[in-house]
């Protein structure tokens, strides 16, 4: 309980930084669904660097594949000595790097600032104090017959007494009266005609009950889905090689021991990554699905705009950096086939020289 809290207290200026941008963009725009939306576009917008990071570095890798190739062909089935060499040569190089890898991992960590600002809108959007909302909180499990309130609810995560607040003129009046809450701290958070304090539900009985309220929020968690599919097949499609990988995979299925020889077999070094990152692609759609259906619809606005940012970003740094490089790439393979062509036309004449020489000598030679 102790390590809990120290994190969560090491957590906290994340909090307040996040908590004073929705703020400041609530103000701006007087829309809930608008700040939570250029909040993401903001928090995004500074992975791009990262991102167009991530990419030199998968296309530096590209260009050292010819020497890679020749590392594995040095050391044979030494792997330990050819993972040092591999790592040498990336570092000499300015290759590889943990940026392939932080990219997802600061998405899963920007989940815990984004759940705690769409759970407790009354502190980072009304500015309501700790102690009124657990003043709030005591007064409704104190009032009427059993409590106003059930379940889970604290000063920090509080849906259920923003629910209460909105539904019940009665608890409203006896808070404001209090002094516990201001009626202008009050605040609209919905978007589009959706509560984005009602969290989406995937049960057909909990549906029923209120299907003007579930059936709409539905399509939250399936644009989620779509767009980080859609993510997750430009991430793969535009990443740089990939045809060429798609080929070596081909080939690789028809005869096995292709993939031996090239070093991307079971257990290579390039197979783990590859399996790391496939693991990691299909790890993020799943948890996104699966937290809209556990957190406000906020957080779902929050995944879906992410996901709208990530296409976006695959599309920026593929026509800055991916296909330019593989254009050049081809340049220079087609000047080394004109060469080789020329080299191996030059040669043939050559040899059609000599024997045409040969021959004539051979005429000569039967004359005399």
């Amino acid at each position: 309980m102790g390590d809990i809290m120290v994190q969560l207290s090491i957590l906290d200026p994340l909090y307040t930084l996040f908590g004073w941008l929705t703020r400041v963009l609530f103000q701006f725009f007087g829309n809930y669904g608008l700040a939570i939306i250029f909040l993401t576009i903001i928090i995004r917008g500074a992975l791009i660097p990262l991102n167009i990071k991530s990419q030199k570095s998968m296309l530096k890798m590209q260009a050292l594949s010819g020497k890679q190739a020749e590392l594995q062909r040095q050391y044979g089935d030494d792997k330990e000595g050819y993972q040092e060499a591999f790592m040498k040569m990336q570092k000499e190089n300015g290759a590889g790097g943990l940026s392939g890898c932080l990219l997802p991992f600061l998405q899963l960590f920007f989940i815990w600032p984004m759940y705690r600002i769409v759970s407790g809108p009354l502190i980072y959007l009304s500015q309501v104090s700790k102690d009124n909302i657990t003043a709030m909180i005591d007064l409704a499990k104190n009032m009427g017959d059993g409590g106003l309130l059930s379940g889970s609810v604290s000063p920090e995560i509080h849906i259920g007494l923003i629910k209460l607040l909105n539904e019940n003129a009665q608890f409203l009046n006896e808070c404001i009266n209090r002094g516990f809450i201001k009626l202008d701290q009050m605040i609209d958070l919905h978007f589009l005609g959706l509560d984005l304090t009602v969290t989406p539900a995937w049960n057909p009985l909990v549906i029923a009950k209120d299907p003007g309220t579930y059936v709409p929020m539905l399509l939250i968690p399936l644009i989620v889905l779509i767009t980080n599919i859609v993510v997750m097949q430009l991430s793969k499609i535009m990443k740089p090689g990939w045809k060429e990988e798609e080929e070596a995979k081909k080939r690789a299925k028809k005869n096995p021991a292709i993939a031996g020889q090239a070093g991307t077999g079971a257990g290579s070094a390039e197979d783990v990554t590859a399996n790391s990152m496939k693991m990691m692609n299909w790890m993020m759609p799943i948890l996104m699905l699966v937290t809209t259906f556990t957190m406000p619809a906020a957080m779902g606005l929050y995944w879906i705009i992410s996901g709208l940012m990530g296409i976006l970003t695959s599309v920026i740094v593929y026509f800055m950096f991916t296909k330019p490089y593989e254009i050049k790439k081809a340049e220079i393979e087609a000047k080394k086939e004109a060469v080789f062509k020329k080299s191996g036309k030059a040669k043939l004449a050559g040899a059609d020289a000599e024997a045409d020489g040969s021959s004539d000598n051979n005429d000569k030679k039967k004359k005399n």
